[in-house]
C-alpha cells in the first residue's frame, strides 16, 4: 500500500467526497485481473458495475479506438460524419429495432427514454399536456440527475436534493397486482424498470413477472422501457435479461458495455413511430454519436459475439453459484446466493460482528475486488471473459476470506 496512499491521499485532498472506495489504486487491466500501483494483481468482481464485460482492454476494441482515434474523434451533431450511419444501421439490426438514438451515459440513456415516452404519449396517445404519468418499481437505480433520482427510494439519492420532478409513480417492484392498479390511470404512458435490479443487489423477479407486465402494458398502451444498461449486453447469459421471458421492450436502454469500458457509450432503440415523434432542436448530445464511440460501439458488440462471451458467461455462472452455495452451506453468515449468468450476489446476515464491507476488503487483501451495495449485499460481477482456472482461483480466495469471519 505504500504508493497507494500517496494516490487516495491526493483524491481526498482535492476530490469530491461523493464516493467510498475500496482504498486500491489500480494502475492496469487485462481481462479479468487488474493491477494496483505496488504491482499486486486482482480478480476484478465488479467489472466497473459491468461496464467491461468484454474484459480490460480488449485488444481488438483498443484496436478500433486508436485506429479512429488517429482519424477523427468529435464533429458534434452539426455536421454527419462517417461511422455515424453504419453505426446506427449496425446497432438496430444487432438488437431488431428500427432506430436508434446515441447518447454517453447510461442515465443519459434513461432521460432519453423518458423524453421520447413523455412526447410519443402527447403526439401520439393523445394525453392531455402536462399530464403523462410513468412507473417506476422500487429499489430501481438508473442514475443520479435530478429526473433518475425522483423515481429513487433510497434515502442516500434523494436527501437534500428536491424538489423532485413531477409526473412519477412508484410501485412495489415483481408485484402484478400493483401494476394492474397503476395501470387504471388512462395518463399512464410508461412503465421502466431492470429486469433484474442490479444495485439493489441482483433482486431478480419471480418467473413470467416481466412476460405480464409487458402484456399488461400492451393492453393498455403503455410503453414498456427496459433498462438494460448494467443487465444488458450479455452480462446475465443472455444478450438481454428480458430475453430470459422473450420480452422486446418497446423501448430498450443500453450503456456502460456497450463501449466494452473504453468510454462512454450509450444509446436508446425504439420503433419508428416512438423516435420520430422528437423533432431536431428538442434533444441531443455534443458528444453522443461521436465517430469514436461508433467505432468503438460496433468493435465492443462484435467481440461479445464473435468470442461466445454470452455462452461462457452461462457456463461460468452456474459455475460460480455452485461453488458459493457450497459456502453458503458451511458459512452459516452467507444468507442467499442468487444470480443470473455472470450477474450474481451473495447476502450476508446482518450481525455486529460481520458485515459486507469487512468481507469485501478481506477479499481484497487476498487478491479479489468486489464491494457491497445496499450495506449486506456483496455483488459479483467478474467480466464475460472470465476463464473456468481464474473462476476456481476465485472461488478460493473468496472461501479463504470468508474463513476468517467464521465463528
Amino acid at each position: 500500500m505504500k504508493n497507494s496512499k500517496k494516490y487516495i491521499d491526493l483524491e481526498d485532498q482535492f476530490g469530491a467526497h461523493n464516493y467510498h472506495p475500496i482504498p486500491v489504486v489500480l494502475e492496469k487491466g487485462l481481462g479479468a485481473e487488474v493491477w494496483d500501483v505496488d504491482g499486486k494483481k486482482y480478480f476484478d468482481f465488479l467489472s466497473a458495475y459491468s461496464a467491461v464485460n468484454q474484459g480490460h482492454c480488449h485488444p481488438k476494441i483498443i484496436k478500433a479506438l486508436v485506429d479512429q482515434a488517429q482519424k477523427l474523434t468529435l464533429t458534434s451533431r452539426a455536421f454527419h460524419n462517417n461511422l455515424l450511419g453504419d453505426y446506427e444501421k449496425f446497432i438496430t439490426e444487432y438488437f431488431g429495432y428500427d432506430r436508434v438514438l446515441p447518447m454517453n451515459t447510461g442515465v443519459e440513456g434513461g432521460e432519453t427514454a423518458i423524453k421520447l415516452c413523455r412526447k410519443w404519449a402527447y403526439k401520439i396517445k393523445k394525453v392531455p399536456n402536462n399530464q403523462a404519468k410513468i412507473i417506476f418499481v422500487e429499489g430501481n437505480f438508473w442514475g443520479r440527475t435530478l429526473a433518475a433520482i425522483s423515481s429513487s427510494t433510497d434515502p442516500s439519492s434523494t436527501t437534500d436534493f428536491g424538489p423532485f420532478m413531477p409526473g412519477y409513480q412508484i410501485i412495489p417492484y415483481d408485484d402484478i397486482p400493483a401494476l394492474e392498479k397503476a395501470l387504471e390511470d388512462p395518463h399512464v404512458a410508461g412503465f421502466m424498470l431492470e429486469p433484474i435490479q442490479g444495485e439493489a443487489g441482483v433482486k431478480i423477479p419471480k418467473d413470467g413477472y416481466l412476460k405480464k407486465a409487458y402484456d399488461l402494458c400492451k393492453a393498455k398502451n403503455v410503453l414498456f422501457i427496459a433498462d438494460e444498461v448494467q443487465t444488458g449486453i450479455g452480462r446475465t447469459g443472455k444478450l438481454l435479461a428480458c430475453d430470459y421471458e422473450n420480452v422486446k421492450p418497446d423501448i430498450l436502454i443500453l450503456g456502460k458495455a456497450l463501449s466494452g469500458g473504453v468510454l462512454p457509450v450509450s444509446c436508446v432503440l425504439t420503433s419508428h413511430e416512438i423516435m420520430l415523434t422528437i423533432k431536431p432542436g428538442e434533444h441531443g448530445s455534443t458528444f453522443g454519436g461521436n465517430p469514436l464511440a461508433c467505432a468503438v460501439a460496433m468493435e465492443a458488440l462484435n467481440v461479445l459475439k464473435n468470442e461466445k462471451m454470452i455462452e461462457n458467461a452461462i457456463e461460468m455462472g452456474e459455475l460460480l453459484r455452485s461453488e458459493l452455495n457450497k459456502l453458503k452451506l458451511k458459512y452459516d453468515f452467507v444468507e442467499i446466493v442468487r444470480g443470473r449468468g455472470l450477474l450474481n450476489a451473495i447476502v450476508i446476515k446482518e450481525s455486529d460482528k460481520i458485515n459486507a464491507w469487512d468481507i469485501c476488503m478481506e477479499f481484497a487483501k487476498n487478491g479479489l475486488l468486489a464491494k457491497p451495495t445496499h450495506g449486506n449485499i456483496i455483488r459479483f460481477a467478474p467480466p464475460l471473459v472470465l476463464n473456468q482456472t481464474q473462476l476456481l482461483e476465485s472461488i478460493a480466495i473468496i472461501e479463504k476470506s470468508l474463513s476468517k469471519f467464521a465463528s
